[in-house]
């Protein structure tokens, strides 16, 4: 008797291990890769669905990675819904697979004004970090109510159009306040320099200077060279430069390097640019990033 026991309980975990890759029976399923992108879906899709969001608070979205099961379960999803443009890096074996499997896709970079990289290695290439300017965030919840609408059955489209609407209002509030509080900048003092190149749509929509990154690239996972570094340097001492901004998403060793080498009095200030953080910690939701760096960034650079 022992083998064919043996044989139903393996049986029984297989099975087991088969209901958890596949989404609830009763509920619809929205995948959303970044916790930016996930945070929106959420408020836009309310109650309407299951949203799974597979990256983790304070992850980086260019290197993160997701288990077997959540890799399992995006094939059985009723939408996917990624940033697009480069910038799931560690996750596109995963976005091809879900496509090739037939699940309807909404990519970001499909429907907002997408601009190119200015300067560094990445010059000219699509940047992919168009949620700093919250504009082309409400071109994608119009988007998103749509995506749904068509493609999660059982989702009721007047709830989530109505969810769409009011969170497009907040949108409309969050554009507003982050002009009134960056006008107060002299324009003499509105350059830029973080980590990576990730505010090309800040910078274009409320009128700032990029004055260069510590990693020459769109991507996290470059690395500057010394003549990198020196070019910087002689940037932002031209620039006159006070305030230097890190990433909360990797650490801000290079920057703390660059303002020590530098030779000049400058100031590093920690901005959340690519990933939400844990409740509490001041960037929780899309809405508390943006208004949390946006203070930043003015106080930073104001006199």
């Amino acid at each position: 008797m022992r083998a064919p026991v043996a044989a139903l309980s393996v049986l029984a975990l297989l099975a087991a291990l088969s209901g958890c890759s596949a989404p609830s029976a009763d509920r619809p399923l929205v995948v959303v890769t970044t916790n930016i992108l996930g945070d929106v879906v959420t408020e836009v899709v309310g109650d309407e669905a299951q949203v799974m969001v597979l990256m983790r608070p304070n992850a980086d979205p260019h290197s993160f990675e997701i288990s077997a099961r959540d890799a399992a379960r995006i094939l059985h999803a009723d939408l996917l819904v990624s940033n697009g443009l480069g910038l799931e890096e560690g996750l596109q074996q995963h976005l091809d697979a879900a496509a090739a499997e037939g699940v309807p896709v909404l990519e970001a970079g499909d429907v907002v004004d997408v601009l190119p990289y200015r300067g560094g290695d990445a010059e000219g290439a699509p940047d992919p970090h168009f949620w700093t300017d919250p504009a082309r965030m409400i071109d994608l919840v119009e988007a998103l109510s749509e995506a749904v609408g068509a493609n999660v059955a059982g989702a009721d489209s007047a709830a989530v159009t109505a969810n769409a609407a009011a969170y497009t209002a907040q949108l409309r509030e969050l554009d507003a306040g982050m002009a009134s509080a960056f006008s107060a900048i002299p324009d003499g003092q509105r350059s830029l320099v973080t980590n990576h190149h990730v505010f090309g749509y800040l910078a274009d929509r409320f009128d700032f200077r990029i004055v260069g990154a510590v990693i020459p690239g769109g991507s996290t996972l470059a690395a500057p060279s010394a003549s990198d570094l020196r070019d910087l340097v002689d940037a932002i001492d031209e620039a006159g430069v006070s305030t230097i901004f890190a990433e909360s998403s990797q650490p801000d060793r290079l920057v703390q390097v660059l303002a020590d080498e530098a030779g000049i009095d400058v100031a590093v200030v920690e901005l959340f640019t690519e990933s939400l953080s844990e409740s509490g910690e001041g960037a929780d939701s899309y809405l508390t990033m943006m208004r949390t760096n946006t203070e930043r960034i003015a106080t930073g650079l104001s006199p």
